[in-house]
């Protein structure tokens, strides 16, 4: 009966098995047999962001290779810039695969990656969409369902959000003069503990009368 043979070849790697995954590839690249096919290994994956290449990934001959402190080491090849890298104990990265020559800078591969989840995350943030939320008061609503009001007001102020305050006339208080009912208004306002500004004048609304908040931009 024929024998069939393994479709995977196990490797003797020179890292523990208790080591991070960036530790283990970084010993795949870093192995003695220091080349991109040596052992029988190809890098032709990132483990941790597949889209930038790092170390034998990379297969442009030569780079323009900057440290991450800012210094700018020169047009060095691969091998130069590989042996570099190598003798610091960090990782070739290319940053800029489309200039010419193509961006590599000399850092610790981890250390990148915590850069650019921060740099998306600030993005992210950045781009928040900015949306008016409604409160509706009414002449007579209470002391705590006011507080309450003004709480949410405080945090919606506080996430960016625009809010709009509709202040609610019912009967005879139609027909109230202007200062009776921005006197009501300001009950609500004063309750509002995120700083904020008007972005116009109170209006007149079908229902009675209304205010838009915005937030206080903080440099």
């Amino acid at each position: 009966m024929a024998v069939k043979k393994p479709l995977f070849v196990a490797f003797l790697l020179p890292a523990s098995m208790n080591s991070s995954p960036l530790d283990l590839y970084r010993s795949l690249v870093y192995n003695p047999c220091n080349s991109a096919t040596a052992c029988g290994f190809k890098f032709f994956f990132n483990p941790l962001n597949p889209k930038v290449k790092i170390n034998h990934q990379i297969r442009a001959k030569e780079l323009r290779v900057i440290t991450d402190t800012g210094e700018i080491l020169g047009v060095l090849s691969l091998s130069e810039a590989l042996a570099k890298a190598g003798a610091l104990g960090l990782d070739l990265i290319e940053i800029s695969p489309n200039a010419e020559p193509p961006v590599a800078k000399i850092m610790d591969y981890g250390k990148f990656q915590y850069q650019q989840s921060k740099k998306q995350k600030e993005a992210k943030s950045r781009a928040h969409v900015t949306e008016t939320k409604t409160l509706q008061v009414k002449i007579g609503t209470s002391e705590h369902d006011l507080e309450l009001k003004a709480k949410n007001a405080s945090k919606w102020l506080k996430e960016g959000h625009r809010v709009k305050i509709d202040l609610f006339l019912v009967g005879r208080s139609k027909y109230a003069d202007i200062g009776f009912k921005k006197e009501r208004l300001d009950r609500v306002l004063t309750l509002i503990s995120e700083e904020y500004r008007l972005a116009g004048e109170p209006l007149k609304s079908p229902k009675g009368l209304s205010v838009v908040l915005e937030r206080v931009s903080k440099k």
